[in-house]
């Protein structure tokens, strides 16, 4: 997947309000991509040698106003998923003419965790990390082991295109908040922008005779209409069940609230206890019970259940914006891509219908112990031009958090449908914070013990719901564990 996320994410530090008004400002201007996945224990633990041999400071100018050493090796390790790594090659290319004494040391790998944890360890990690995927490392660990390097720098720096704009002038609401976990400190650039929902062939719905459901009872009739045609209604991530709540979440924020979303990103008492939180797990339950998920789901990873999905096997599936191109092998090109918000219960729901998840993803790292750090930002503030925003735009059919970069570009029907989804959403977009503050319990724990364990019929909704409560309070009790709040 692209960010599974990832890859997250949007505000530590913003309210709920303010939370909706960046969003409701970034809705006016087209939206999509990543997120993510992770795990990570142990990675941060502080040990290793010091760098002793970190790339002198050159001299700054207009041309070079971070000061990048024009003689030192900058390494880039990317994650190798749904966005690919053109985008990364194309833009490692700009900083070695900018250099042209410097040779980039670049390579993509899906094993971040594995192959870079024992790098922190040893003091010697790359400069410069895509941290996504399934083996995405924990960006609370790092940020609270002083692992990450403060990247206020590269924000308050010359933005590429206009020496009169600093970087962070020339990003999508909402994007340097995402970057903090606590406090003022930008830990993470998110570069991509993703939104989450339930995509479906809009060709095969038509087939139907049907429009996208908006309540659950016509989730069901759209569900059992497609079963008769031989085609499931649902399909997922078997092996990696934290792609659930992608669709899953927003539709908890749909039915109780922003505020239930929050008490249990805040590891609330009795949080996931809500009656909004049982109202969904009984509704995504029923999927099961009724028949309507395609068979063998629980054995399929996010590759072969989109196989699935896109040769007409199942209808809908929920994911990440990354799918329109993390799939473009294997949708038809008559499928008519689209993305919707997530069906809710009835008219009591809290939020409207349109209520979506979306937020940065495709999270980028400056390690605090790199070699070359600040050949590392400025690879950052390279891709956060429009000529690499739009450069990412067109080969991968998702944008960035550069704000701009669409002129001239013919939007897919993937990225068509999600700017769509957003312009419909308003200020109802919501920003769990669960995969990215809390990165085990989300996938290992209420991901796969929990949802995927619900949705393979081995838990009841009520189960489920104790046993993931049990969890988040596990959590919260954890004092070795960073705690992150909604202010």
């Amino acid at each position: 997947m692209g960010s599974t996320s990832a890859q997250n994410p949007e505000i530590n530090g913003s309210a709920r309000v303010g939370r909706r008004d960046l969003i409701k400002r970034s809705a006016a201007l087209g939206l999509i991509s990543v997120p993510t996945m992770s795990f990570l224990s142990a990675c941060a633990s502080g040990g290793g040698s010091d760098n002793g041999d970190k790339a002198k400071e050159g001299e700054k100018t207009a041309k070079n106003p971070l000061g990048v050493n024009d003689t030192a090796q900058m390494e880039f390790v990317l994650f190798d998923g749904g966005f690919g790594k053109e985008y990364a090659e194309d833009a490692v290319k700009i900083y070695e003419k900018n250099f042209p004494e410097v040779k980039v040391k670049f390579s993509a790998t899906q094993k971040i965790q594995s192959t870079l944890q024992p790098r922190f360890n040893q003091g010697n990690p790359p400069d410069l990390i895509d941290n996504s995927g399934a083996e995405q490392m924990d960006m609370g660990v790092l940020a609270s082991k002083n692992q990450l390097t403060d990247l206020t720098p590269l924000l308050d720096a010359p933005s590429y295109d206009d020496p009169d704009k600093k970087v962070r002038d020339t990003l999508r609401p909402g994007i340097v908040e995402m970057g903090q976990l606590d406090g003022d400190p930008v830990w993470i650039m998110y570069y991509a922008y993703t939104v989450y929902g339930v995509w479906y062939s809009q060709k095969a719905l038509d087939s139907l005779d049907e429009q996208y459901p908006e309540t659950w009872d016509q989730m069901l009739a759209v569900c059992e209409k497609a079963k008769k045609k031989g085609m499931a209604g649902w399909t997922y991530a078997g092996k990696y069940p934290y792609y659930l709540p992608f669709s899953l979440y927003p539709m908890i924020g749909k039915v109780g609230g922003v505020e239930v979303l929050d008490a249990i990103d805040n590891l609330e008492p009795n949080a996931w206890k809500h009656p909004a939180v049982k109202a969904c797990f009984d509704a995504y339950y029923e999927l099961y019970k009724k028949g309507y998920v395609l068979k063998g789901t629980p054995g399929l990873d996010h590759i072969q259940s989109q196989t699935a999905w896109a040769q007409g096997k199942a209808l809908f599936i929920p994911n990440g914006s990354w799918v329109e191109n993390e799939s473009a092998n294997v949708i038809p090109k008559d499928f008519d891509l689209a993305v919707s918000a997530p069906t809710g219960i009835d008219s009591s729901d809290k939020l409207p219908f349109g209520t979506i998840w979306a937020s940065g993803g495709e999270p980028f790292i400056v390690p605090a112990k790199a070699k070359n750090p600040v050949g590392g930002m400025e690879q950052l503030r390279i891709m956060l031009s429009e000529a690499s925003s739009k450069n990412f735009t067109s080969k991968v059919k998702s944008l960035t958090a550069y704000n701009g970069g669409t002129d001239g570009i013919t939007l897919t029907p993937g990225l068509k449908s999600g700017v769509a989804a957003l312009d419909k959403a308003g200020e109802n977009v919501v920003n769990p914070r669960m995969q990215d503050w809390y990165v085990q319990l989300q996938k290992e724990k209420i991901g796969v013990s929990g949802l995927g364990e619900m949705m393979a019929g081995r838990l009841t909704p009520a189960e489920a719901i104790k046993k993931i409560q049990a969890f988040a309070d596990e959590t919260a009790k954890d004092s070795s564990i960073k705690h992150y709040k909604h202010q």
